[in-house]
């Protein structure tokens, strides 16, 4: 099951007064380390930073870049703050208000995902057109999905409570034809396809509004206090990675990918690049290379106010600590 950005913020807190911040390390020919820790297992949505570190963008940077993969037992904030890693992926906005609510020193520095690819599936046929005819429909959901996007709908569509059923796998989504399932727009319905024959009906929550980035890269104030440079550098270089990745050649990234993830398969990341490409998930109708990673303090006022209106997020909270626009690449407002 995909817990994403799974907070333990007791455990995050714990972390940061107990332990203290470990000086970042340089290899023998300067560069600075950065571990990096994802979300999840390696996939296509880490695709760009894979091919950062294949073709060595990070390295002519002055960056030696290891990749530390997520998984269901990974805390990224909590390494994080523990120091035992430099940078990070955020999985989505309303855990990183939710960290600087409770004072976790870390701050977002970039977007790479314009749009969050969280998805709801539905059976063909059982008269499913949007979103809103899932109402009353029994929802297959994470429980970190009852701190971000579940009561976002819950607000916008009138979902209750009593729809919400545990997500461990998709079997039970498949079985119950009128079950409506949460999954990654590039990963949950192609496999479930490519697994049963079943074609789920996919309707992304961005394009509903649902406000939240997504794969975002997170630095502790500490790291990126001591490191400017190298935070701005990592930033340039997984935007060019993502450029090539989904508009280059994007061998290099995927073999590295299959080696760490030895489950993925050339064609589940052909098919979750042509996804990311369609639903301009990195970079939507409009946008340049350019613009790959940017953030807005408009767009992410606009987050805050919908976590705010939803109980997420204290209105008096400076929504600042939780991102910073200074290691962008390009000028943002």
């Amino acid at each position: 099951m995909r817990v994403r950005f799974g907070l333990a913020l007791a455990m995050v807190l714990l972390a940061c007064a107990c332990t203290p911040q470990k000086k970042s390390e340089t290899s023998p020919s300067g560069a600075i380390k950065i571990r990096f820790v994802t979300d999840w297992r390696a996939e296509a949505e880490h695709g760009g930073i894979y091919e950062a570190l294949a073709t060595g963008e990070y390295a002519k940077r002055g960056l030696d870049v290891t990749i530390i993969q997520g998984g269901p037992g990974v805390n990224v904030p909590q390494l994080l703050a523990a120091g035992s890693a430099e940078m990070g992926v955020g999985s989505n906005s309303f855990g990183v208000l939710q960290l600087a609510q409770q004072g976790v020193p870390l701050k977002a520095v970039a977007a790479m995902m314009q749009k969050d690819p969280q998805v709801l599936m539905a059976h063909p046929g059982e008269g499913i057109a949007s979103i809103g005819d899932m109402k009353g429909h029994p929802i297959f959901l994470s429980a970190s999905a009852r701190d971000s996007f579940w009561p976002w709908l819950k607000a916008k569509y009138g979902f209750t409570d009593d729809q919400f059923r545990s997500y461990a796998n998709s079997a039970p989504f498949v079985k119950e034809k009128k079950s409506v399932q949460q999954g990654y727009v590039f990963s949950e319905p192609y496999t479930i396809e490519k697994e049963t024959g079943l074609k789920p009906q996919v309707f992304l929550l961005a394009d509903a509004g649902y406000p939240s980035y997504a794969g975002m890269i997170l630095a502790p104030d500490k790291f990126a206090a001591a490191h400017p440079d190298a935070v701005k550098a990592f930033v340039v270089a997984t935007a060019i990675g993502w450029n090539a990745y989904l508009n280059g050649d994007p061998k290099p990234g995927d073999a590295l990918i299959m080696k760490d993830n030895p489950d993925q398969t050339a064609d589940v990341l052909a098919q979750a690049r042509d996804k990311m490409r369609a639903y301009g998930i990195v970079q939507p109708k409009g946008a340049t290379a350019a613009d790959t990673g940017t953030m807005t303090d408009e767009r992410w006022a606009q987050t805050f106010k919908a976590a705010s209106d939803l109980g997420l997020a204290p209105k008096d909270l400076d929504v600042k600590k939780a991102y910073t626009l200074q290691f962008l690449p390009q000028k943002s407002k």
